[in-house]
């Protein structure tokens, strides 16, 4: 097959990529909103409402995209991990839409993450063997240590939707995350690295969305290309988060799109305490993530 549909289900996102695998290229691509961990965090079962924004989101872009959805490598994470109904989900999703997705474990998200970023790196020109990612999700988080052939990875268990659910106040909030924090250094502790000599790299919404914002666009004018590569400081994140303040919910929504209105603050809170613990000043940010993780290991499982 030279090309191959992927799909992503995250917790918040449903994302399409329709991929050249032989010439290593995005045919086509889509991201919405489908809020399938909304509720989760109280009731521990994705809703029915949320399965059907995904039933509509898989048929909408099967046809407006062209691709048959039986036949597109589908995966799904956190919210799926989590939810007690999971496999009772995935057997309408199948029956609904032909879609068979497959629940990966942290894992294995976390090596096809690193792989469609190792290969953004390398596209963009930008030489780094060793960096720390991150990748902020709606149920969850990922930290992988990346050193030449050498990774290591670690998820947390809280993301920008699971969070924003918490409905806790700043104080509350700022209690919270030192707690994760104090996690993620004990981690970055145990691998007994220097951290200096590793470049912070970012993926997934909230970083993306800060970059955008930062060179000028709003969700309507994206450009991931422009995106790809972008640095991004502390004081980005603190403009976005006094913008959020300032701004009304109909600016917001411009800015970083519906359904997104809700998490961004706590998804820039994780991000700026993940530079805290790392103690640094910028970050690289990408927008490739697993999607493009997904279709780069299959072109190159027909490759071997």
């Amino acid at each position: 097959m030279s090309t191959v549909t992927t799909i992503d289900l995250g917790s918040n996102s449903f994302r399409v990529l329709v991929y050249d695998c032989i010439n290593n290229k995005i045919l086509n691509e889509h991201n919405e909103v489908v809020g399938m961990a909304d509720g989760l965090t109280h009731t521990n079962i994705i809703s029915l409402e949320a399965q059907e924004r995904v039933v509509k989101a898989i048929k909408k872009t099967a046809l407006a995209m062209k691709y048959d959805a039986s036949k597109a490598i589908c995966v799904t994470t956190a919210a799926m991990r989590i939810a007690k109904n999971s496999q009772e989900v995935l057997e309408y999703f199948k029956l609904q839409t032909g879609a068979v997705f497959n629940i990966i474990n942290a894992q294995e998200e976390a090596r096809l993450t690193l792989l469609a970023v190792k290969n953004a790196l390398k596209r963009e020109k930008i030489l780094s063997k060793k960096f720390i990612l991150l990748d902020i999700g709606g149920g969850s988080v990922e930290i992988i240590v990346n050193n030449g052939d050498i990774n290591t990875a670690k998820s947390f268990d809280f993301g920008i939707v699971t969070l924003t659910q918490k409905n806790f106040d700043k104080k509350n909030l700022s209690i919270f995350l030192e707690k994760r924090k104090k996690e993620i250094k004990e981690f970055l502790t145990s691998l007994q690295l220097n951290k200096e000599v590793y470049t912070f790299v970012a993926t997934a919404g909230t970083p993306t969305t800060i970059a955008a914002i930062k060179l000028g666009q709003d969700f309507f004018n994206y450009k991931k290309e422009d995106v790809n590569g972008t640095l991004v400081n502390l004081q980005d994140l603190e403009r976005c988060l006094k913008l959020i303040e300032e701004c009304s919910p109909k600016e917001i929504k411009k800015l970083v799109g519906e359904g997104r209105v809700d998490f961004i603050e706590i998804g820039i809170y994780i991000y700026k305490a993940i530079f805290e613990v790392l103690g640094k000043s910028e970050s690289l940010v990408l927008d490739d993530g697993l999607r493009e993780g997904v279709a780069i290991n299959y072109a190159l499982s027909k490759q071997a």
